[in-house]
């Protein structure tokens, strides 16, 4: 099996990563930063928009399953890529919308997915496309941090939790839970 990786950024990293943890064809999703100036950046550093870094994901996943348009296509309905260096009430260029492709093939499929999302935002999508970088990953209290604390947690109850409902709901087809049911 070829495994490929995806990096994205888009807003607070707990978001992001519960939703792809339910994506059919991921094979893992890890919490960490990318694109700053600091090398082993901490949390708190990070949460201070000095680093220039933003909270981002990578991806491990089966291209035989899952191409790598529908991980941006389902990136893209996650969150709000017109919002510059915000998600919401989280504001800082650490929350910033982007993708950090791993090769020309990843950089050329980006630019069309940020074409595709245009035509469902009535604002610019303000996406960028960012050169390939350090990846560091974050500490492990926040690895899986909504399946491990989502419950107990407000900003994961009031930020969290509607995202994944939402998403939830219009890819029900790509759920692993779904495709558990049906085997």
């Amino acid at each position: 099996m070829t495994q490929e990786i995806a990096t994205l950024a888009g807003g607070c990293f707990w978001c992001v990563e519960a939703v792809f943890d339910d994506v059919i064809g991921v094979e893992s999703v890890e919490s960490g930063y990318i694109g700053g100036t600091v090398a082993n950046p901490t949390y708190k550093q990070v949460c201070g928009g000095d680093t220039g870094h933003a909270e981002a994901i990578r991806i491990a996943f089966d291209p035989a399953v899952i191409s790598y348009d529908d991980i941006l296509d389902i990136f893209f309905h996650i969150h709000d890529p017109t919002q510059l260096n915000r998600q919401g009430n989280d504001v800082g260029t650490q929350y910033r919308s982007a993708i950090f492709p791993h090769s020309a093939e990843q950089e050329a499929s980006a630019r069309h997915a940020i074409e595709r999302a245009q035509s469902d935002w009535d604002k610019p999508v303000v996406t960028t496309i960012e050169p390939e970088a350090p990846w560091y990953v974050a500490e492990d209290y926040h690895q899986e941090y909504f399946e491990r604390e989502g419950a107990g947690n407000a900003y994961c109850m009031a930020v969290v939790a509607p995202k994944l409902q939402k998403f939830r709901k219009s890819y029900a087809a790509r759920l692993k839970r779904q495709a558990a049911a049906v085997s």
